[in-house]
């Protein structure tokens, strides 16, 4: 079994939490009574909450979950399309939730399907529905602000730890060799290969297969001339290999490996790069998606099963490049999922978005609640069955 699949677990758990724990300090912030805070989603495993008498209940597989310690709480209340508790027997106390599938998280507010009433008839003051269009707009796009800001966190990390950078260095010779045979020692920087500068270890690995390409395969060797300079000296040497056309697996033509090298940035350089880097990474998935839609650009999405697979080969190379790959996918990932939710679909936070915009341009009258739930229950059901059509689509090119 690939371990490194696992990858995967604590990577979206990351974005997932910071996403919720922005919706979750927002709804506070405003005073809206946040029923609970759930990692991974039900059946329930286990959760905690505050009593008001003092203390802490543990409420195991969903059970004691309807006043302080005795209350029957469905699960689903609170979703979209979801009913909310009555608002009379909700306890002010937020559960604290870990639940059985490990693909999502939530937070559930009071009223937040805007059915959440008193016997007047009026909203609950703590509920979501009761807010001001400000606020909750603020809780709305919160998710999406704590994605961009991890990962400008991230990248910020990354450039602090150490940078792969991709020069023409050799890092080992394989005994036998041709680079041994010809000279070559470990440190020593590649300046052109036949005679054509190279600026990169993989630009000088392309020449090489390319001067044995032109060969078509007549001898078992092929000349290559590489302009070196030897470790530790400032001149210039001029070396002749003999690449193999035909070489032993994971031993390369020339029989060398590359040298790592990682550049740090200063920690107070660091965060400047790592806000750069998150404008320009945003912009080119904006741009990338654009040109999907209209059709430039082949419309590839991957689901978890995608996104697992991706992880679990990026996380393999933490042990010879660092954490660099792993904490820049991250980033890319938490983007990924800021401008996913953020579109404007029923059920995302972009479309509870546009019905708040909607009702500030019909001056202040909303949607009817059961309306309301209906557009957001619509919209879950396909995105469910656009995530089942993605994932089998994974499963079936898991090979390929």
């Amino acid at each position: 079994m690939d371990w490194y699949i696992l990858t995967i677990i604590p990577v979206l758990g990351l974005l997932v939490f910071v996403h919720e724990l922005g919706h979750f300090m927002t709804a506070k912030w405003a005073g809206i009574r946040v029923e609970e805070f759930g990692m991974g989603f039900p059946p329930a495993l286990v959760g905690i909450r505050k009593r008001d008498q003092g203390g802490w209940e543990v409420m195991w597989f969903g059970r004691s979950r309807e006043i302080d310690a005795s209350s029957t709480l469905n699960t689903f209340y609170g979703t979209s399309g979801g009913a909310n508790r009555d608002s009379s027997s909700s306890s002010d106390h937020t559960i604290y939730s870990l639940n059985l599938l490990p693909i999502g998280g939530f937070v559930r507010m009071s009223g937040e399907t805007g059915d959440a009433y008193d016997e007047n008839g009026n909203y609950d003051p703590k509920s979501f529905a009761a807010q001001s269009a400000g606020k909750r707009l603020i809780v709305l796009v919160a998710g999406v602000v704590m994605n961009f800001l991890l990962a400008i966190v991230l990248f910020t990390i990354a450039y602090t730890g150490g940078q792969p950078v991709d020069y023409p260095v050799i890092g080992s010779v394989l005994p036998g060799s041709p680079a041994q045979s010809a000279g070559l020692r470990a440190g020593d920087t590649v300046l052109s290969v036949n005679g054509v500068p190279v600026d990169s270890f993989d630009q000088m690995r392309t020449l090489v297969s390319q001067a044995i390409a032109k060969d078509h395969g007549q001898h078992n060797t092929v000349p290559v001339t590489l302009m070196v300079r030897h470790k530790g000296l400032s001149s210039k040497t001029t070396l002749i290999v003999n690449a193999r056309v035909h070489p032993a697996p994971n031993e390369g033509a020339l029989g060398v490996d590359q040298k790592l090298i990682l550049i740090t940035t200063p920690f107070w350089q660091a965060p400047f790069k790592g806000i750069a880097l998150t404008f320009d990474t945003m912009r080119l998935l904006v741009v990338t998606l654009v040109q999907m839609l209209i059709g430039l650009l082949p419309f590839q999405v991957a689901g978890p099963v995608g996104i697992a697979r991706i992880t679990s080969t990026v996380a393999q190379s933490v042990s010879y490049i660092g954490w660099w790959p792993l904490l820049v996918l991250t980033s890319m990932l938490s983007l990924n999922l800021a401008i996913f939710n953020i579109l404007p679909f029923p059920a995302l936070d972009g479309g509870r978005v546009f019905l708040v915009l909607v009702e500030v341009l019909r001056g202040g009258k909303r949607l009817k609640p059961e309306r309301e739930g209906l557009i957001n229950l619509v919209g879950m059901a396909i995105l469910l069955l656009l995530m089942l059509i993605v994932t089998v689509s994974d499963i079936v090119h898991w090979g390929g």
